[in-house]
């Protein structure tokens, strides 16, 4: 695999590694004096089953047995004429394990002699044995070379020139061990590491064994800003116990899987794991990898032609034709349209009687206004359903919903029974958000899920709109869900902000609502910044009903920003009825800017204040 290929894999999408192969050898009963690497010729089916274990659970990319497959180690065992022939057993072992679209990388680990310093005069000789086993593992067929394990730069650095001494244009990833500080056993920092190694030619670098998936972590955040590679994860399952004779590993699936989420937020490439690490820990790692990547299977190009009904299933997951935009809700229709989109927010009640929100539905119909955001569990307060409200708003026929849904309280089984469910209800536009975290709210102590975020939950709502579950299995038929994403146009740290909006988009978002803005000029920036991106922007209008608010606002609530001029002229308003007239008038002031600017407004009411709502866009609209 040439390294254009390799990079162009890893950054598709995140994609699942192995777990380890001498842990699963070791566990069925292999004797740790062996050699396992001659297992590859000696007891092939051995290997061809761990391999296929790993592949099962969801792995992507395995590695070859072939980790200790050199001279100075196959020595120990008088096997140090072996080299080539081992390693060839070992690509060939893995090949005949994977399925198409799998890897397949050939593992050269470090030669186990360097414990301190690299011995200068000696480099010659590692350089030697490292060119001959990687030529065994790329004549072979391997499709790109893993380095892996090495705490010695100066011994990593020897390897990855072997590497590109041998096969100038194959793909090389080069992962090193380092301590709970983020540094390898000599010192070196992994950051430095990284840049060292990007300048040496790798073309993905990352951490693997060491103490556990925590450390790792540290190691790639450090990774991250030093260079411009894609980053691999495969730490160890924690530190080993010795209990009755057995080493055990103390990190579970799931909370590898943890991790698993915290690399992807990180934006790692490849996750799998090193010691301790078996199909059990790949499988919970595939599936918050599957999760983040649903949906990216609907970007692909298809053949123009489906295969003949009677021919075999494909290798990958059979997309359904997606509903055009326009023909999904009203919503989409109208964007699509041009017309001006207005929609007012109602948070479902506290309790258990909906009555007296479902009577400001005619209020706000009456006044032209077609469209309802539904809030789900906003500031992570406990309220009725968003789904069931929604549903009960929309049964009159004079509104259609805008469902808020987040990803804080459910995990990824939740999510595809809801969306099922709210799709059933015959809800059809719906914003994409990771939701507050419960710290905020009225439940501090309770436990958040997070299995996704909103750019994975758009993922997974393009599957949905291609017919394809969570997992990517056919569901029968194509939804026709309307993709919303927010935005914060007045965020502290634009380029952040727009780095996420680029990623939403990407991800299959349709159209966007925005906090609420105060400022023409912010608007006005925001929409030229997303134009070439063609999802329609409604801007986010709420009327302030004091000063107080407005201070409120300003400094306590994240992601909100209120303007000096507009606190100014709150406090100096004479009475509480005054400053509620000035909120409005500044509301209409940015809904008649956003007539010109963007597709439409989102109008947030004030402690439930419909009237205010109505008041900032008559005439306007």
């Amino acid at each position: 695999m040439r390294r254009s290929e390799l990079a162009a894999f890893l950054r598709e999408r995140p994609r699942v590694g192995d777990g380890a192969l001498g842990t699963a050898l070791y566990a069925g009963g292999v004797a740790a004096r062996r050699s396992f690497e001659d297992l590859n010729r000696s007891d092939p089916g051995r290997v061809r089953a761990v391999h296929a274990a790993h592949l099962a659970a969801g792995a992507e990319v395995i590695s070859t047995n072939t980790f200790g497959a050199n001279p100075w180690k196959l020595g120990r065992h008088g096997l140090a004429s072996e080299v080539a022939k081992i390693n060839a057993a070992g690509v060939a072992v893995a090949r005949s394990a994977v399925r198409p679209g799998n890897l397949v990388f050939g593992s050269v680990g470090p030669s186990g002699e360097v414990v301190g310093p690299l011995d200068e005069e000696k480099a010659p000789e590692f350089a030697a044995g490292f060119r001959e086993q990687i030529v065994a593992l790329v004549e072979s067929g391997a499709d790109a070379i893993l380095i892996e394990t090495f705490t010695s730069l100066a011994e990593a650095r020897l390897a990855l020139s072997a590497a590109r001494e041998v096969a100038p244009d194959i793909g090389v990833v080069v992962l090193m061990t380092f301590s709970e500080q983020a540094t390898t056993l000599f010192g070196v920092a992994a950051d430095q590491a990284a840049q060292t190694l990007e300048r040496g030619g790798a073309d993905a670098v990352g951490s693997n064994c060491g103490v556990g998936p925590d450390t790792t972590l540290t190691a790639l955040e450090r990774m991250r800003d030093a260079v411009n590679l894609p980053l691999i994860a495969q730490p160890n399952a924690g530190i080993p116990e010795r209990i009755e004779g057995r080493f055990l590993y103390p990190s579970s699936p799931d909370y590898v899987a943890h991790y698993a989420k915290r690399y992807l937020r990180l934006g790692v490439s490849l996750i799998g794991g090193c010691c301790g690490t078996g199909a059990e820990h790949i499988g919970a790692v595939a599936g918050v990898v599957r999760a983040a990547s649903a949906g990216v299977r609907a970007d692909r190009v298809r053949a123009p032609a489906p295969p003949p009904a009677a021919a075999p299933a494909a290798d990958g997951p059979v997309e359904a034709p997606a509903v055009p935009v326009p023909e999904r809700s009203g919503l989409a229709r109208c964007l699509a349209e041009g017309r001006f989109a207005v929609s007012v927010e109602m948070d479902p009640p506290r309790g258990a009687e909906p009555d007296k929100f479902l009577a400001r539905v005619r209020d706000l119909a009456e006044a032209g206004i077609r469209f309802v955001n539904v809030a789900d569990g906003p500031r992570a307060t406990a309220r009725m359903s968003a789904i069931a409200f929604a549903a009960l708003l929309e049964r009159g026929g004079e509104i259609e919903t805008i469902l808020h849904y987040q990803c804080r309280d459910r995990n990824l089984i939740g999510i595809q029974s809801d969306l099922l469910g709210a799709h059933a209800l015959g809800i059809r536009n719906l914003l994409a958000v990771t939701g507050d975290p419960p710290k905020l709210g009225d439940y501090p102590h309770a436990t958040p899920v997070f299995d996704v975020d909103s750019v994975g939950l758009v993922r997974i709502l393009r599957g949905l709109n291609h017919g394809l579950d969570l997992a990517g299995n056919p569901l029968g038929a194509a939804l026709p869900f309307h993709i919303g994403v927010g935005a914060n146009p007045a965020a502290a740290d634009l380029e952040g902000e727009m780095g996420k909006f680029e990623k939403k988009a990407e991800a299959g978002a349709q159209y966007c609502l925005t906090q609420p803005v105060y400022e023409t000029g912010l608007l006005e920036r925001f929409v030229d910044d997303v134009r070439g991106y063609g999802i329609p922007v409604l801007a986010g209008v709420l009327p302030l009903v004091s000063s107080r608010n407005a201070e409120f606002l300003h400094n306590e609530v994240p992601g909100m920003s209120v303007p000096q001029s507009v606190r100014d002229r709150l406090a100096a308003a004479p009475t509480r009825q005054r400053a509620r007239e000035v909120g409005v008038s500044v509301a209409r002031e940015m809904v008649a800017a956003a007539r010109d600017l963007a597709a439409g407004v989102y109008v947030m009411p004030p402690f439930n204040r419909f009237d205010l709502a109505i008041r900032s866009v008559t005439g306007l609209i």
